[in-house]
């Protein structure tokens, strides 16, 4: 296919996923911002930084989960900066972090994505936070995980494994950083039992085995979303329309 064909393809994918009410802003942006926080690949995460200022007057309905993903983006641009020895822009990265993260809360009761994706960013980069900041970022996202193991816990059999699997090793993962020891126990059995033969089982199992490692490595992120990607979701959106 030459480029000539391709680019408008290109945009008409975009521009279905802004107008489309189907396509949430989850699965908006969370490629490429994954693309800065897992592979460093800054173009494209300052691609998903825009997708999110320009929806955030658009989709009031998401506004919550806008401001979510804003913050954690402000987080990752706070650790970067960290590990450069640039202090004075983590200091401020790191501010708006926290008063997006505070308005996001506020539209959490009614929109869960909130939580999901505050708990999910501090449970990538709290560890990364200079230690004066590490237990209440910790503490925040064990909230965060509480909150949303509340609400999955009672159908979680029949989430797809990787919102199972992140739930429950947030879960487990705060827990364990905020001190709640009986209750990450009680989740990493959990993990072993419900997603047996995956990553997160086995992390799980190397948890329980060697309980020194807990403090030195993750739970979360032992999966990829395919699900909730982008293209894959477009199309199915495309063919369900054609078939009516």
């Amino acid at each position: 296919m030459t480029l000539r064909i391709l680019l408008p393809l290109l945009v008409a994918i975009v521009a279905s996923a802004e107008i489309n009410p189907k396509i949430t802003i989850h699965t908006y942006v969370r490629e490429d911002i994954f693309a800065g926080w897992m592979a460093n690949d800054m173009d494209r995460f300052a691609q998903g930084e825009k997708k999110l200022d320009e929806v955030l007057q658009s989709r009031p309905a998401e506004r919550g989960s806008v401001l979510a993903w804003q913050g954690g983006s402000a987080l990752f641009r706070a650790v970067t900066a960290l590990k450069a020895n640039r202090m004075d822009e983590f200091e401020s990265q790191y501010a708006k972090t926290l008063k997006l993260f505070a308005e996001a809360e506020t539209f959490g009761m009614k929109d869960p994505g909130v939580f999901a994706a505050m708990g999910g960013s501090y449970g990538l980069f709290a560890d990364r936070l200079p230690e004066q900041y590490r237990a209440a970022a910790w503490a925040k996202a064990y909230q965060c995980y509480s909150i949303l193991a509340k609400a999955q816990m009672p159908a979680v059999e029949q989430l797809p494994l990787h919102l199972k699997g992140e739930m429950l090793g947030g879960m487990a993962q705060s827990a364990q950083r905020t001190g709640h020891e009986e209750e990450m126990t009680a989740f990493l059995d959990k993990m072993t039992t419900l997603l047996a033969g995956t990553p997160y089982a086995s992390r799980a199992a190397k948890w329980k085995e060697n309980p020194a490692v807990a403090a030195k490595t993750s739970l979360v992120c032992q999966s990829c979303h395919d699900g909730g990607r982008l293209e894959p979701t477009l199309a199915r959106l495309q063919k369900a329309a054609e078939s009516k």
